[in-house]
């Protein structure tokens, strides 16, 4: 790899921290980057909960953050929205997520919308939500279907949990349009999160433990994708054909790679 990287775009869950734990030397390997002056971004399809309870749950990890260093879907939804016609949205989102959209109309439960954005749902998916997502689409042609990452699945305290690919890819099916993707791996996604950081693509690291949404999708958009073995990383992850520029065990080896790169 280069050796003149100066900026970081850092994955949440599963790199810095599993669900409420944090990852071993997570918080000094993020001290080190700040302490270098590295340029730095955590970067996140984390939909269920906004960016400011995110950069409280890293301050708590003992990683201080600020709402404005944390780039989610949500938020790119919202900039993405604001240079569209105004119609109502349909959120399929955790409630705790809802007022990164406020100024927008939010559809009622049997109203109709020009919006169906689409995010990690958790429990509040049941076939009669996502019933009612697929019908809003059905019945009116002209709206559009976000989706807030094309995550596939994450690693929960108990085990994986499906995430937000696999509904979007329903609604897909069932109604043969395509996603607007607002998160990960979309090359837009990483476009405004590098355009945050003022810096060019290719002098910039995406760590992350998804080898698809990180790793791949980072390399698509112009960047270096650096695969950490923590959170979902499987050995298998390393024979899909996908080459990270560099496989770290640990977000913990940050200072060490740093220097060999």
């Amino acid at each position: 790899m280069k050796t003149d990287m100066p900026g970081i775009l850092f994955d949440l869950d599963g790199v810095l921290y599993n669900g409420e734990v944090a990852v071993d030397g997570a918080a000094e390997a993020v001290a080190w980057v700040r302490g270098r002056g590295i340029p730095l971004l955590f970067v996140t399809n984390t939909t269920s909960r906004g960016a400011g309870e995110i950069a409280a749950k890293l301050t708590r990890f003992g990683i201080p953050a600020s709402a404005e260093e944390i780039w989610t879907p949500a938020r790119a939804a919202v900039q993405w929205l604001a240079g569209r016609p105004r119609g109502p949205l349909a959120l399929f989102v955790p409630a705790k997520t809802h007022p990164e959209f406020a100024g927008f109309e939010v559809a009622e439960t049997e109203s109709a919308a020009d919006y169906v954005v689409v995010g990690d749902f958790g429990s509040g998916w049941t076939f009669a939500s996502l019933n009612r997502a697929f019908r809003l689409l059905h019945s009116n042609p002209g709206a559009t279907l976000i989706a807030l990452g094309m995550t596939r699945y994450w690693q929960a305290p108990d085990g994986p949990r499906l995430d937000t690919a696999p509904f979007v890819a329903a609604l897909e099916c069932a109604t043969g349009r395509r996603a607007v993707v607002l998160g990960k791996p979309s090359a837009e996604f990483f476009g405004a999160a590098v355009r945050r950081l003022g810096l060019p693509a290719s002098e910039v690291i995406m760590i992350g433990d998804d080898i698809r949404t990180d790793v791949e999708g980072a390399q698509a958009a112009g960047l270096k994708g650096v695969l950490a073995r923590t959170g979902k990383f499987r050995p298998s992850d390393l024979e899909e054909g996908i080459r990270p520029d560099d496989v770290i065990d640990s977000i913990a080896d940050l200072p060490g790679v740093w220097e060999r790169w």
